[in-house]
């Protein structure tokens, strides 16, 4: 009886789960999507993929869409046989942002089921953790990959519980094992190594009580083993997507560096250490996971424009001359956001009542988990702080494997939005029920907590103006006072209000708690004052940054690119500013779409105006120079960080007929302009002359001054590819492409003489094939990024492939795993099963 009341209650909790989720973003009952702008990006750059898998119902692994052409396996490609991929995509059945936040929600709650076994708390602790902010920030900018990932944090926790803490050797298995892989299937891995650092605390602290004989050494071993066992064979139903993605990581930025400069060393790996804490937090920032606007929140706070009105004004009443207005310039950032990151689409907001009972958690929770999750914490905490903790941040980057292929160190506060609701909901359990915890202890621990936590508000109420400074040292140093002056006070009233409102909600915190140990409330009643506090209190902040203006019509979120204006569209963005990137960017559209529709054939386009490698409207239109991707080929990186940082009149345009930029959009927004560019080398070329060149920098730097149509830049490590073979001047020559597709180009060739044939194709040394007469040959790199081949005399079929052995043997590999996990699971069930049986048949009396 008591059992089907449970699962009564635990139905229940999920559907509070789904109304929360609908409740929080309604427009969906309308019809409306979320505008996201790296989901906008993501149509741009994938438009290539999308329409070949339309058009043939097959995958194309390979698309020329962006960066001169790129492997797709970041950009939405799907796997045969990807089983654990389909779970997902089942589990996120609801439509977006609900499916993610009915997820967050509901992955706590099974971790809160395995930890206190109480539907109570971890319907609370399910609450505090799927409000986090952060998550609603992500949600808005379009990381949906990041926060499918955090969707499994809690459930695969839960798993990894379940064997070590509960000893359910079977279920845990069963539940590490599908939720490792579902972790692994949403594809984001600097979250998932995240996760990782804070489970090898959970490790380390398992083996310490083993080792301290506080649990048997045997129980260890046999976790360890059954959590391994799950690790591996998770991952390996990942199979496709992580051979892959190994593989095209090391050509990538991620992987070995090729030049050598002031930022780069050839041969070291990973990015160098300036991407890598660009986004480092600040050491005081941290609060803002008590305080949201501790230090002005966002870089574009729902006050910041009245704010930038105000200022407006002042400049104009105050500042005279031009010098004036250059050092205003020079001084000014953001408006609302003040902190040590470049910007920020808000705080890593944890909630004043969850971190609150967190620290009341380190003292109140069970040893088995406090010090872990206190470990854990703290890790995180000061590896968020990136370059403001340069001790710790040098020894991970340069000792800890694959920390430097990850930036954005602030992003790891993930793992403390994990723990901290996690603590809480422990603390809070043992804090009402465990009878050991004497009323002395507890008074004072709540006491003590209380009182300090609220001194601090006070303190900081008080004194937040000296102490704080609420302005940058880049502004006192510009800014005149009138403007810094505005700045601090307005900044102090962003504060105030949120100060205030944290006081508000600990004081009721701590009171109900208090008056439960005076057993003036009951316990059900302090749970529901705690969970409403802090679901308003969450609720309300999250607000500011994923809200109703995030949504539009269906016809724009589905086609941003629109390509004319109307009235209707005007009107729309009036009524919604999240709208104005569209509106901006419908004249270049239309003259992407004009080249686009008037000249078929396969080439490249050069979009100066809307941000080269920033955009991916080109991309949707036809293949584009540039993009918008954070893993791009570390050789097209190279050439972009050599010629378009300073855009040189000579060598820039050299490298974009390398590049096949048949076409440039120059002018402005209102009125671009495309340029038809007559010097692109075309497709393929023949080249009479090589240039040989000894290191990767005379390579790079080469191809920007010398006549691409005659000579190639070959490295001297390829001169063995010419051993027996010539290379002789033919004007007559000609090679022309027949055939394109993104993974297949076929070119026919004619020529009197042995001619080494240049293709306008990025190189890339896994899974593309070259034929000559349907005959496979090897081919080699030239001009530093292409690819090239030596070409005998006469006429040719010349035919490119991109055929990754790793996509099929990943195949394989990902579906044996998931029929051993299958097989085991259903064994295991069948053996526990068939013991409980046993259990359960009386013994005769003899």
């Amino acid at each position: 009886m008591a059992k089907n009341k449970n699962l009564i209650y635990i139905a229940i909790s999920l559907v509070v789960f789904i109304v929360l989720a609908f409740l929080y973003s309604t427009p969906v009952f309308t019809g409306k999507q979320l505008f996201q702008h790296d989901i906008v990006q993501y149509r741009g750059g994938a438009k290539e993929l999308l329409d070949y898998r339309a058009d043939t119902g097959k995958e194309t692994y390979w698309s020329d869409s962006m960066f001169g052409g790129m492997p797709t396996y970041q950009m939405g490609s799907q796997f045969k046989g990807d089983i654990i991929k389909k779970i997902d995509s089942n589990l996120n059945f609801l439509p977006r942002p609900v499916n993610y936040l009915f997820l967050l929600f509901a992955g706590f709650f099974l971790l809160g089921m395995v930890v206190v076994r109480n539907w109570k708390y971890a319907l609370l602790g399910a609450t505090f953790f799927g409000l986090s902010t952060y998550f609603y920030i992500i949600i808005a900018a379009g990381h949906n990959g990041k926060v499918n990932t955090i969707e499994y944090f809690a459930p695969l926790l839960a798993g990894i519980l379940l064997v070590y803490i509960r000893k359910q050797y079977i279920w845990g298995f069963i539940v590490t094992t599908l939720f490792m892989g579902l972790q692994i299937a949403a594809n984001h891995p600097q979250m998932t190594y995240y996760l990782f650092l804070a489970l090898g605390f959970l490790f380390l602290s398992e083996l310490i009580r083993a080792i301290q004989k506080k649990t048997p050494m045997k129980h260890f071993l046999i976790s360890s083993g059954i959590i391994a066992a799950s690790g591996i064979i998770g991952i390996g139903m990942n199979s496709q997507r992580i051979m892959a993605n190994s593989e095209y990581i090391k050509e990538t930025v991620r992987g070995k560096q090729i030049l050598t400069n002031d930022s780069h060393t050839s041969g070291k790996s990973g990015m160098d250490k300036e991407s890598i804490l660009m986004w480092s937090y600040g050491q005081l920032e941290t609060l803002n996971l008590f305080i949201p606007r501790l230090m002005g929140g966002g870089s574009q706070e729902p006050e910041g424009k009245e704010m930038m009105n105000k200022i407006q004004e002042l400049v104009q009443e105050n500042v005279s001359s031009q010098s004036e207005m250059d050092r205003v310039s020079k001084g000014f950032g953001s408006v609302t956001y003040w902190g040590d990151q470049p910007g920020t689409s808000g705080p890593a907001y944890q909630g004043a009542i969850v971190c609150f009972l967190a620290v009341l958690g380190f003292f109140f929770a069970s040893k088995k988990y406090r010090y872990w999750i206190l470990g854990a914490s703290i890790l995180t905490i000061l590896l968020a702080w990136g370059s403001n903790f340069m001790v710790l941040s040098d020894f991970f980057i340069d000792f800890v494997p694959f920390y430097n292929k990850f930036r954005a160190p602030s992003s790891i506060l993930v793992v403390v939005e994990l723990l901290f609701p996690l603590i809480a909901i422990l603390g809070l359990y043992r804090f009402f029920t465990d009878e050991k915890l004497t009323q002395e202890y507890k008074q004072k621990i709540l006491l003590y907590v209380s009182g300090a936590t609220l001194g601090l508000l006070l303190i900081l109420l008080i004194a937040g103006k000296s102490l704080l400074g609420f302005s940058t040292s880049n502004e006192r140093t510009y800014l005149p006072p009138f403007l810094l002056d505005y700045l601090t006070e307005e900044r102090f009233k962003l504060f105030r209000i949120d100060a205030i409102k944290a006081f508000i909600y600990v004081a009721i915190t701590a009171a109900a708690l208090f008056m439960v140990l005076k057993q003036k409330l009951s316990q059900n009643i302090a749970l529901m004052i705690i969970g409403a506090v802090s679901l308003f209190d969450l609720w309300t902040v999250n607000k500011r940054y994923l809200n109703d203006e995030n949504y539009v019509d269906k016809v724009f979120a589905e086609n941003p690119f629109q390509t004319e204006g109307s009235d209707l569209l005007a009107e729309k963005v009036e009524a919604n500013p999240s709208l104005s990137s569209i509106l901006s960017s419908v004249h270049v559209n239309k003259t992407l779409e004009t080249i686009a529709e008037k000249d078929k054939t396969h080439y490249r386009v050069f979009n100066n105006i809307l941000g080269t490698f920033s955009e991916t409207n080109t991309s949707y239109f036809k293949s584009s120079i540039g993009g918008y991707h954070a893993v791009k080929l570390r050789r097209y990186d190279d050439v972009i960080n050599e010629y378009f940082q300073i855009m040189d009149s000579v060598k820039v345009p050299n490298v974009l007929n390398l590049l096949n930029a048949k076409y440039w959009v120059v002018g402005g927004p209102e009125q671009p302009q495309a340029v038809p560019n007559p010097k692109a080398n075309g497709n393929a070329w023949f080249v009479s002359d090589l240039k040989f060149v000894n290191t990767p920098n005379e390579e790079i730097k080469s191809i920007g001054v010398i006549d691409s149509k005659k000579t190639a830049v070959i490295a001297s490590s390829d001169k063995n590819y010419f051993t027996g073979k010539t290379v002789q001047a033919d004007p007559t020559a000609v090679i022309s492409l027949t055939k394109y597709r993104p993974n297949e180009l076929e070119f026919k060739s004619d020529s009197k003489t042995p001619q080494l044939a240049v293709f306008s194709e990025i190189y890339y040394p896994h899974g593309w094939k070259m034929f000559v007469d349907e005959k496979e040959v090897p081919y080699i790199k030239a001009d530093y990024l292409l690819r090239a081949v030596h070409v005998p005399a006469g006429k040719h079929n010349i035919r490119m492939i991109f055929e990754p052995q790793v996509i099929e043997t990943g195949k394989w590999i990902s579906m044996l795993c998931f029929g051993l996990f299958i097989a085991l699971s259903a064994f295991g069930i069948f053996w526990m099963n068939k013991n409980k049986k046993k259990e359960e048949i009386p013994v005769e009396k003899i």
